[in-house]
This record gives C-alpha cells, sequence and structure tokens, in this order.
C-alpha cells in the first residue's frame, strides 16, 4: 500500500459547485476508483485550497490511473470538475493535482 497526499486550488466562484458535486458524487465514479485500487480517499478544503488523501492498494499505479482516465463516466466526471480547479503555482507542466511529499505518518 502507498499514500498519495496532493494539492491544488479551487476557484473561488466554483467553490460551492464542488462541494456540491462531491457531496453527492456518481455511483459509477466511486466505483471505478474502487477498482482503480484506491481506498480510504477524502478531499479536504481550507482557504481556496484542496488536498486529497488515498491509499493505492495495487500492483501497477501507472496502468490503474490510464483505465480510470480511459472510463468514459470518469471523463464526464472531470469535465465538470476540472474548471473549478487551478493548480497550484509550483506543479509541473501539465498536472493538476500536485503530488505533496508525506514528511510524517502514525499508524
Amino acid at each position: 500500500m502507498k499514500r498519495y497526499g496532493q494539492v491544488l486550488k479551487v476557484k473561488a466562484e466554483k467553490e460551492e459547485y464542488y462541494k456540491e458535486l462531491h457531496a453527492k458524487p456518481w455511483p459509477g465514479i466511486l466505483k471505478t476508483i474502487r477498482e482503480c485500487n484506491i481506498r480510504n480517499y477524502s478531499i479536504y478544503l481550507r482557504d481556496g485550497y484542496l488536498y486529497s488523501y488515498y491509499e493505492y492498494i495495487g500492483e501497477d499505479y501507472e496502468a490503474d490511473m490510464a483505465k480510470m482516465a480511459a472510463d468514459p463516466e470518469t471523463q464526464r466526471w472531470w469535465a465538470e470538475c476540472t474548471p473549478c480547479q487551478q493548480p497550484v503555482e509550483t506543479a509541473q507542466e501539465g498536472e493538476l493535482w500536485a503530488e505533496m511529499e508525506e514528511v510524517f505518518h502514525l499508524d
């Protein structure tokens, strides 16, 4: 199992819509997330920043992320979410959710 932390910004004018979307996620999206070996997934909001945390339990992260990206319902979900989001200033080229470095963990 590998833990992932990521960050991005939510556009102020889209914050309420983003929260509404995530208050009632589409069942197919939740199914695909699980099928792609993601567990214990959370997104937090503070001062215009979104922080996500999840655990990956699979064997091939790149393949599972490609599977998720190829899913038509996921593509429709992202079409709703992406206009709400903007990368942080330090994100890599083409990176929306910027990966964070884990500096502490306690089980």
